[in-house]
């Protein structure tokens, strides 16, 4: 992968982006073109590709008569400014991450993931099965826009740091790239946090602004070309533990279509979370074996201290938002915890002590 064409991905806003946004959608013989805005770069991995195989889905599932065209980061609007997109009309569609979203609202963090928090299965049965996706709807009203959960890139890794972390004293003054409610906890912990956009954070660690980053995993790491300024690769995260992409959609746009079509926006997003799943879970693996092969990084865990510390430090952000005087920020986090203590029990009981007992006994020569 070349990193440099992410970025420039990721950045660009030429002339002819700029000519795109006064453009509106085509409509044509009862034909549809939306546009989705993305916060990733073009071609990205799991990220990038999977929200272009949604839009290309979607379009080959409706015969044409709804055509996605994308427009990666940069290309129409700045990644971060994706969901405003949707908001104010430039775009019918975005495709993000919730927790990009959390100043307008931080109950919006739990429909991408949440320090010491649910699995990628445990977050869909919470979605699907037990309330999730009707709190996130109402949330997303206040902005008419409607969400879908899209992807997710399974438990990440903890991130990139140029020195090496032996207790939680070295994390005091840390200037760490991370997000959402994870950045929070950081916080809590000494760091010094900000949020980017993929395609910036390389150049943030190369000059020093940054002293440690994390994005995701190997598989996107190894494209962005961390491991050229740190070699420090800490897993894993414990902040981010299952992290969901969501597709958002203009809500009165979405209700005005034709039921069929409806039908496939929603069910392809559900298909997409399961195959952005796969793809990352396939390929971490790989590019870790890269990384660490062909490049020398150093594959750390991180310290007991931090660990615990982080979460007692991840109790305290959810037990402030359980506090909060926004109604929905209260409800998304007790029917999130409920859901929690339910689901885990499950992962806990059975998933753990499996893969447990499979590290322990199963040896193939």
């Amino acid at each position: 992968m070349d990193r440099r064409s992410f970025i420039r991905s990721a950045g660009a806003l030429g002339a002819g982006a700029a000519a795109t946004t006064l453009a509106a959608p085509a409509v044509a013989q009862g034909n549809i073109t939306w546009r989705m805005v993305t916060t990733w770069p073009k071609n990205f991995p799991g990220l990038g590709v999977g929200a272009q195989r949604l839009a290309d889905r979607i379009t080959a599932a409706s015969g044409g008569r709804l055509t996605v065209q994308v427009f990666s980061a940069g290309e129409l609007v700045p990644p971060l400014q994706s969901l405003d997109a949707v908001i104010d009309g430039t775009a019918e569609m975005s495709h993000g991450a919730a927790y990009y979203w959390q100043n307008k609202s931080p109950a919006l963090s739990f429909f991408t993931g949440v320090p010491y928090g649910m699995t990628t299965a445990e977050l869909t049965a919470w979605v699907r099965y037990l309330g999730g996706q009707e709190i996130w709807d109402e949330v997303y009203d206040q902005f008419g826009v409607q969400g879908f959960l899209s992807g997710n890139t399974g438990t990440q890794t903890g991130g990139w740091f140029r020195d090496e972390l032996n207790s939680l004293d070295d994390v005091k003054g840390v200037r760490f790239r991370t997000p959402g409610l994870g950045g929070r906890v950081w916080e809590k912990l000494g760091a010094t946090v900000t949020n980017m956009a993929a395609g910036e954070i390389f150049q943030a660690l190369q000059s020093g602004t940054l002293d440690a980053a994390e994005f995701v995993g190997p598989y996107n790491d190894l494209a962005l070309g961390f491991h050229q300024v740190a070699k420090n690769y800490y897993m894993p995260s414990f902040v981010e533990s299952g992290l969901a992409t969501e597709l958002v959609v203009d809500k009165k746009k979405y209700q005005e279509l034709p039921a069929d079509l409806q039908a496939i926006i929603r069910d392809i997003s559900q298909a997409e979370y399961d195959q952005v799943s796969a793809d990352f879970l396939a390929n971490d693996p790989r590019a870790l074996r890269t990384l660490v092969n062909d490049h020398g990084v150093i594959v750390r865990s991180f310290p007991d201290d931090i660990m615990e510390a982080g979460a007692k430090a991840s109790v305290e952000v959810i037990e402030e938002l359980r506090s909060s005087d926004d109604p929905l920020v209260k409800k998304a986090t007790e029917s999130f915890i409920e859901g929690l203590t339910l689901v885990r029990t499950r992962t806990e009981n059975i998933d753990t002590p499996y893969v447990r007992a499979r590290q322990q006994f199963l040896k193939y020569d």
